[in-house]
């Protein structure tokens, strides 16, 4: 195939062959964990061997870091040991009680409005 040898080549000549591996690790999530793991998780970043994963919940934030030798063997074996060498999971951000331009300070927060 003409295109993909030549692009190909481009990433080589440009130097960005790392930069190519991780965001297929992003792109192809779902194929390379599974679909059971891709569907309560997704990649945010991969830099510098680290992956970072979000989990839909703090359970699967919780399941995921059990996980995460696991997932990290599969990873190793489909990319090779350099393109992953550390999973990060976080959990679901929580909402912010903020809205508009004021605030008040030393309050007890958002507990305070459920009885």
């Amino acid at each position: 195939m003409v295109v993909g040898s030549s692009i190909a080549r481009l990433v080589a000549e440009r130097g960005w062959q790392s930069r190519a591996t991780d965001a297929s690790v992003l792109a192809r999530w779902d194929v390379l964990v599974g679909p059971d793991i891709a569907a309560h998780c997704s990649p945010v970043s991969l830099r510098d061997g680290e992956l970072e994963l979000v989990a839909e919940s703090t359970a699967w934030a919780t399941q995921l870091r059990m996980l995460s030798r696991q997932i990290l063997g599969i990873l190793r074996k489909e990319l090779g040991p350099h393109v992953v060498r550390r999973i990060t999971v976080r959990g679901p951000a929580a909402p912010s009680w903020n809205h508009g331009g004021m605030s008040t300070s030393g309050g007890r927060g958002p507990r305070d409005t459920y009885g």
